[in-house]
């Protein structure tokens, strides 16, 4: 299936510089995807090379006179930058030009301009951000990470079936095993919201697991963790800082005289395949979800190969007809109410 994706080029921590040639390798990669890059022109088009050429009507550029700053108040950005990159990018999926909008820019701008300009689907009350953390044996989906860090029961529903939703169509897995993260695996624990929340999830229809506990998350016990935004993102933000400690500390250990040194050495093999197993580039890209369209966020920090993952998710998510997924999904829910 072809599918175009409209990229917001001046997004993130380094801009055009890894969002232009990561769009090239992927239209390299990916011959039924077209590519609309947005941004400003004069600072795309030295980037292109010989790319006009090359993939004729498969790329196109869309001037955008404005950019949103990763620190830009969110009332700026969605007040007043109407041409921004981002927002134009979105438009564009809007209006059925594009099926899908890439950004590492500004996450509460982006939130903001998507639900703004594309508005939730029937039955969704706020949209949530999943992502993909590493497990023992693969990976686990998570959200929210931050949108909504105060929920009802209602809401960490909602999660669980357009997390299981997302899940289904970038994975093909059916019926993903979802778990509400909470403070013990027994029914009786939790606050009010949580409990009841598990509760609606029993009798929701989707693949219920139960509760799970932090430790769950990085074992592959389920593969949809659901839980509120406040959690979700102190639970992401921690593990980001852990791995950073471990892979200082291992630096720090290997360093330390001659004889460690070359026990590194000896242990390179391992280590670079360690290395490679829990890259975070190549679990880069989250998914705005509960949109009547299709928004994937990448890390502000990315390099040209985790926006080139992102891109692949983005056009994973198009292909399998993500929203109207999550829209049939909720209109079961609502009928069954």
């Amino acid at each position: 299936m072809t599918v175009t994706l409209a990229i917001d080029c001046m997004g993130g921590d380094h801009g055009p510089t890894v969002t232009v040639p990561a769009a090239l390798d992927f239209l390299r990669h990916d011959p039924d995807c077209s590519m609309i890059l947005v941004g400003l022109r004069d600072q795309l088009l030295p980037l292109l090379g010989k790319a006009e050429a090359e993939f004729g009507p498969r790329l196109t550029i869309r001037h955008a006179s404005e950019q949103v700053a990763m620190d830009e108040p969110i009332a700026t950005a969605l007040r007043n930058k109407k041409d921004s990159s981002m927002r134009v990018a979105i438009e564009l999926v809007k209006s059925n030009v594009a099926q899908a909008a890439l950004s590492a820019g500004n996450t509460g701008a982006l939130m903001a301009i998507s639900h703004f300009v594309l508005k939730t689907l029937p039955g969704i009350d706020r949209p949530a951000i999943a992502s993909v953390v590493p497990t023992l044996h693969g990976h686990t989906y998570v959200l929210d990470l931050g949108a909504n860090v105060d929920c009802q029961p209602e809401h960490l529903l909602q999660f669980g079936i357009m997390g299981s939703m997302l899940i289904a169509a970038l994975e093909s897995k059916e019926r993903p095993k979802v778990g509400l993260l909470n403070i013990g695996q027994e029914e009786i624990k939790g606050n009010e919201v949580v409990k009841r929340a598990g509760e609606l999830l029993k009798t929701s229809g989707l693949n219920f697991f139960g509760n799970v506990e932090g430790d769950d998350l990085y074992k592959g016990t389920v593969d949809l963790v659901v839980c509120d935004g406040f959690v979700g993102n102190v639970t992401l933000k921690a593990s980001e800082g852990v791995a950073r400690m471990m892979s200082a500390a291992l630096r720090e250990e290997f360093n330390r005289n001659w004889r460690t040194r070359l026990t590194a050495l000896l242990t390179l093999p391992v280590l670079n395949a360690f290395k490679h197993r829990f890259d975070p580039r190549r679990f880069n890209g989250a998914s705005l979800l509960g949109l009547k369209g299709i928004v994937v966020k990448s890390h502000g920090s990315a390099d040209a190969l985790a926006f080139f993952h992102a891109l692949e998710q983005a056009a994973l998510a198009a292909r399998n007809k993500l929203p109207e997924r999550i829209a049939a999904r909720m209109a079961v829910s609502s009928a069954s109410v």
